[in-house]
């Protein structure tokens, strides 16, 4: 069972890869500025991963208000980034590589198809002042997060 509404968000820094090389991503560095949308999603190069990934980069109105979606697996940078490039994906994508942000959020799945622990699909908003204002985990990983139920937690805001 994921972290629920009402905690305060698990600060982290986590890695993403782009053209500029690696770089750092803190959450704490976007509190007070904007909202955050977390999306855990189990592996990179995957169809229902690659569907919500491309899906969140065309809900441009998450952005509008100067919300930030950050994608999240345990995937490295460099896969991430690989993937990202094949498929559009326009959201930042961020290497939990230990797992150890899941396990922060409680949303790990403790084996993927036979392969292990891997981060479960979950989504989350956090608000400016640090605080889960919404949080989902899908029952099973083929399932996709709940887009309506995010825009509406962002439009609560």
């Amino acid at each position: 069972m994921p972290i629920q509404p009402g905690t305060p968000a698990p600060d982290f820094t986590l890695k993403t890869k782009g053209p500029e090389g690696l770089r750092d991503v803190r959450l704490s560095d976007e509190l007070g500025k904007r909202n955050v949308v977390l999306l855990f999603f189990p592996a990179a190069f995957t169809g229902v991963c690659t569907q919500e990934m491309c899906d969140a980069t065309q809900f441009g109105e998450f952005q509008k208000d100067g919300t930030v979606v950050y994608g999240i697996s345990a995937d490295t940078p460099w896969a991430q980034e690989h993937w990202a490039k094949l498929h559009d994906i326009g959201v930042t994508l961020l290497s939990d590589y230990r797992r150890e942000v899941a396990r922060a959020y409680d949303c790990v799945w403790p084996d993927l198809a036979g392969l292990g622990p891997s981060a479960a699909r979950a989504s989350f908003v956090v608000d400016r002042e640090g605080v889960v204002r919404y949080a989902e985990q899908t029952p099973a990983p083929s399932d996709s997060p709940n887009f309506e139920a995010i825009r509406a937690a962002l439009a609560s805001l």
